[in-house]
């Protein structure tokens, strides 16, 4: 079973980075370029333990739809997505999130088994993880921009609010 680990290192604190990467509205303004939007299911705002969500996307010039749910759940260091319905034959997917220094190390985890025995580990091989991992990379440098745009205003809020005093 193929593996993809992406390390994204945020200028942020634990919680933003947590909350905008289950963040329905955020994923879906992420994988823009993908058409991905949710169909079903948690449709906007904050995933939760025990739900899930429908995504219509276009990957690799097909249209795919895939359903996953929220199995496991610790605010604000980790959350894991498995699918429940899709192109592949299973996937999980792990979110870690260690502050450190005022700063958090995303970690995303990606174990998925493609579908189609021999020929789908030759299609892993060929081109899948790399998409995959490229995927998740563009993911994270979004989340990383608005993670840091978020402490980054936060920071002027307390500036402007010291000078005022």
């Amino acid at each position: 079973m193929p593996q993809i680990i992406v390390k994204t290192l945020i200028n942020s604190d634990n919680k933003t980075c947590f909350d905008l990467a289950r963040n329905i509205d955020a994923h879906q303004e992420s994988l823009k370029h993908t058409k991905e939007k949710a169909i079903a299911g948690k449709m906007t705002g904050l995933i939760e333990l025990g739900e899930w969500v429908s995504w219509e996307a276009k990957h690799l010039g097909f249209v795919q739809h895939l359903t996953s749910k929220i199995t496991e759940f610790e605010s604000p260091n980790y959350f894991v997505d498995e699918m429940v319905f899709g192109a592949f034959k299973s996937f999980r997917h792990e979110h870690r999130f260690q502050e450190n220094k005022k700063q958090t190390i995303m970690t995303d985890i990606f174990d998925f088994k493609s579908p189609y025995g021999t020929l789908g580990r030759f299609v892993n091989w060929l081109f899948l993880k790399r998409y995959m991992t490229n995927l998740l990379k563009k993911r994270g440098q979004f989340l990383k921009q608005q993670a840091e745009e978020v402490a980054h205003d936060a920071l002027q809020i307390k500036v402007e609010q010291s000078i005022l005093v």
